[in-house]
Formats: C-alpha cells, sequence, structure tokens
C-alpha cells in the first residue's frame, strides 16, 4: 500500500523545468516587460562610453527621485523628451538633428534649440555694445539658404556679450514640420549681428559647436512629445502554452500564512542589471515597484480602505447569501508613475515616463 502511494506522488509531482524552456519562458517575460515600456526590442548599448547631456541628467533628477518615482506628475509637459546633437560635425552656425527616432504617434509639444555662449575672447580697444542679435531660422533652400526664400525666421532675441551659458530658442513649428516630412528637414542657420548691423562691426560671441572639445556644451535640441500612452493596457493573460495553474506557486504552507496577513504592500524589486538591460538605461539602476498581498477578511476596517462595492461583497460573501461569491481582492488603490533616462536606437538621449508602474498602497476591492 505504501509503494503505491509513494508511486502515485511521484506521479503527480509536475516534472522539473528543462533549460530550453525556462529560456524561452525568460524571453517572453522580457519581451512583454519591454511592451510596457513601449519597445519592440531593447535598443543597443552605445558603441563607445558616453556621458549623457547634463541638462538630461538635471531634468531627471528634477522631475523624479533616485528611483525613478515621479515626484510631481504636472513637472513634465507631454511623457517624453528627446535630445539630439548635432549632426554636422563642426560646421559653423549651421545645425543640422536627424528625427528619424521619433515615432509616428508622438505629437509634439514644444522643440528648443540649445546653445552654449562661450566666454568672450579679449579684444582691444573700448567696447561700443554690450548685446548683440542671434536669429535662429528654419533652412529651406540647403545650396543656398541666403537666397531670397532661402530660409525662414524662427525666433530672435538680444543675448549679452558678457559671460558664457546656455541660451534656448523656441522652434517648435520647424521641428513639426520635420515631423510631417522628414525630407523637409534642411537643417537650422543662426546668425549674430551686432546693435549697428553693420559687417563692419561683428560682435565678440561665439557659441560652442559640435566639432568643438567642448563634450558638455555641444548644440542641442531638446523635443518634449506626448505618445498618448496612458496607463496599462497589455492583456493579463499568461505566457502562450502555459496557464495560470502552471506557474510556481509557492509551498501550501506559504499560501496559508499570506491568506492569515491582512491587505498589505509588499517590496517587489526590478533590477535592469539583472534582467540585462543596464547597458542602455542611464537611470534609475532599478525601482521598487511593491506588490500587495492578504486577506481582506469580513469585516472590513477602514484600513483595509475597502470601495463600498467590496464592504457589500464581503458581506454577502460572510452571510454566504449568494452562490460562488469570493471575498474582496487585496489589490493597488493607488498606482505612481517612474521615469527612465537610457540611450535609444540612435544613441540620443531619452526621458520617458510610464503611468501606473509603482504600487502607492493597497486596499480591498
Amino acid at each position: 500500500m505504501l509503494g503505491t502511494v509513494l508511486l502515485l506522488l511521484v506521479l503527480a509531482k509536475p516534472a522539473c523545468p528543462s533549460p530550453a524552456s525556462v529560456a524561452s519562458r525568460r524571453a517572453e517575460a522580457l519581451k512583454r516587460l519591454l511592451e510596457v515600456f513601449g519597445m519592440e526590442d531593447p535598443p543597443p548599448p552605445p558603441a563607445h562610453v558616453k556621458q549623457p547631456p547634463q541638462y538630461m541628467v538635471d531634468l531627471f533628477n528634477t522631475v523624479a527621485n533616485a528611483d525613478g518615482v515621479t515626484k510631481n506628475p504636472d513637472i513634465l509637459e507631454g511623457n517624453t523628451v528627446r535630445s539630439f546633437l548635432d549632426k554636422t560635425h563642426g560646421e559653423k552656425m549651421r545645425f543640422l538633428f536627424v528625427l528619424s527616432s521619433v515615432a509616428k504617434n508622438e505629437k509634439v509639444l514644444t522643440a528648443e534649440l540649445h546653445l552654449f555662449r562661450l566666454w568672450p575672447r579679449a579684444t582691444d580697444g573700448p567696447k561700443r555694445h554690450h548685446f548683440c542679435q542671434v536669429s535662429v531660422y528654419q533652412v529651406l533652400e540647403k545650396e543656398e539658404p541666403d537666397a531670397p526664400g532661402g530660409k525662414k525666421l524662427l525666433a530672435a532675441r538680444l543675448v549679452s556679450l558678457q559671460g558664457s551659458g546656455w541660451e534656448v530658442f523656441a522652434i517648435t513649428q520647424a521641428v513639426r514640420d520635420w515631423a510631417e516630412d522628414e525630407s523637409s528637414n534642411q537643417g537650422l542657420l543662426v546668425t549674430v549681428q551686432g546693435l549697428s548691423g553693420s559687417p563692419h562691426d561683428p560682435p565678440n560671441l561665439q557659441f560652442a559647436s559640435g566639432g568643438d572639445h567642448h563634450e558638455s556644451k555641444k548644440p542641442m535640441l531638446v523635443l518634449f512629445t506626448d505618445d498618448g500612452r496612458r496607463g496599462a493596457s497589455l492583456p493579463m493573460a499568461g505566457f502562450p502554452g502555459e496557464s495560470l495553474a502552471q506557474l510556481p506557486r509557492g509551498s501550501r504552507s506559504a499560501r496559508s500564512l499570506d491568506r492569515l496577513q491582512p491587505c498589505q504592500r509588499h517590496p517587489l524589486s526590478v533590477d535592469f542589471e539583472e534582467i540585462g538591460w543596464s547597458g542602455w538605461i542611464i537611470s534609475p539602476r532599478g525601482y521598487n515597484a511593491y506588490h500587495c498581498k492578504g486577506s481582506c477578511p469580513f469585516p472590513l476596517g477602514e484600513n483595509m480602505r475597502p470601495t463600498n462595492h467590496a464592504t457589500v461583497q464581503s458581506i454577502i460573501n460572510a452571510l454566504r447569501l449568494s452562490e460562488g461569491v469570493s471575498s474582496p481582492c487585496c489589490v493597488p488603490d493607488k498606482l505612481y508613475s517612474i521615469n527612465l533616462l537610457y540611450f535609444d536606437d540612435d544613441e540620443n538621449v531619452v526621458l520617458k515616463q510610464y503611468d501606473d508602474m509603482v504600487a502607492g498602497s493597497c486596499g480591498c476591492h
């Protein structure tokens, strides 16, 4: 009799998954995770060690805490900020930014040209003016931008000839034109004139160029967009060929203990290095998503943050007033967004905000 029982136990025990099956499940899981982050494939790590623009790092630190969790959802315009470096490789005052990585479904909200004003060089003689006029043009005719109709004025203002620092010009309409017709992108032209407008009175003003050795001061286009993604939109089905019953659930005693514990929030660490994404994600290195676990026993107290529906369901379940009515479930009732700073396929640095990624609190629903 004992031998028969042991044989039945062996036959009933599920076989250990093969290495190929484990690898397949991991690949499918990572694919699903990429979909949550709005990607089909992970971007390759940069070919060489690259430092992200300080502006993008500072923006990330303003928007998010060290774990990437959003500090204030109203800080960021849209849910995506993209930065592009100049591709003209040092052609003075002409700039070209390749926008091929901008998705067709992204709505361009604001576009800014960031130029770093260098310290003025020492010159002999008195300085007649302390300001100059800087104008930014959209190039319409690449070969002859100075010909009639060869360029369109986007922005112009007076800039101080003293000191150094970043100057930012709004060029939203030009970028919207380029987003609609990529072939129309002939770049930008920047001119600097003294207040007299005379070519014999050139101002003592220079901007850092892409060909200079100012790695942290290179010309940059910053694009604020929105891709329309709001909250989770993925089906909650199990992986192909696998029912939820086949997934590991832990020991029976552990599950029984969970049912005895009241509904509450527990840590759930997501480590980007562990899943092989540390090469292209700049910040954060990982985050705590948290998860909700525990029982929702009758009667539901206010500390369990029940909805009115959950309270009624709990009463019906406790009194057995209807067949097949289960007790309420312990689920997140507040969700926070997180932010990722990463390199895209073209090695541009992107800041993207994702909704509903962190369980802020749990309740019985």
